[in-house]
């Protein structure tokens, strides 16, 4: 008995054959053009990023970023604002991966579930630099071709539109109250 004897057939399809997450908190270093006296705000603006596949179990994603960070200075009677592109690269293991696809054409996807975002921002100890933590995360999916085996309806079960009755009966006609809409209770 062959396999086509079975009602089973073989489908090719797009599908999701790898997914990862990854939730990242780094630290960026901004050096504003004065010694700083106290934070006043910081904010993160113009995100924008890219992924591709790394290696059989990794993405990478590789984006970019402004820090902002609204400050005073000399003892508080002056304010400026100090913004700094943060370049990085982020490494996502593929928790999920489908080890039986097809070829080697693959689309890496990545979603930002949590935009970059200042968890803090704090003058540096040392020197009159400004230290901003940041928090970021991503979802990366794989799609790829796969194999999918769907068993066939022998009797090839098919319903003609033609043959659905949406016609109504005198006697249900009938038995439509007209005025439910006029009706007070």
């Amino acid at each position: 008995m062959s396999f086509l004897d079975q009602e089973y057939r073989e489908i090719i399809t797009k599908a999701v054959i790898g997914k990862g997450r990854k939730f990242i908190q780094d630290t960026n270093t901004v050096s504003p053009t004065h010694k700083p006296s106290s934070i006043l705000g910081c904010w993160i603006i113009n995100h924008l990023y890219h992924a591709k596949r790394k290696e059989d179990e990794l993405v990478e994603v590789n984006g970019s970023y402004d820090v902002n960070v609204w400050y005073s200075y000399n003892d508080n009677t002056k304010t400026e604002v100090v913004t700094e592109r943060v370049s990085y690269q982020d490494l996502i293991k593929l928790a999920v991966k489908d080890k039986h696809t097809l070829g080697d054409e693959e689309k890496v996807y990545a979603k930002v579930l949590q935009q970059p975002n200042c968890l803090e921002c704090n003058i540096a100890q040392h020197d009159q630099k400004i230290v901003v933590e940041v928090e970021r995360e991503f979802l990366v999916e794989v799609i790829g071709d796969t194999k999918v085996t769907v068993k066939v309806d022998p009797n090839g079960l098919v319903i003609d539109d033609d043959n659905w009755d949406l016609e109504l009966s005198d006697d249900e006609f009938d038995s439509v109250d007209t005025e439910f809409m006029s009706k007070k209770d």
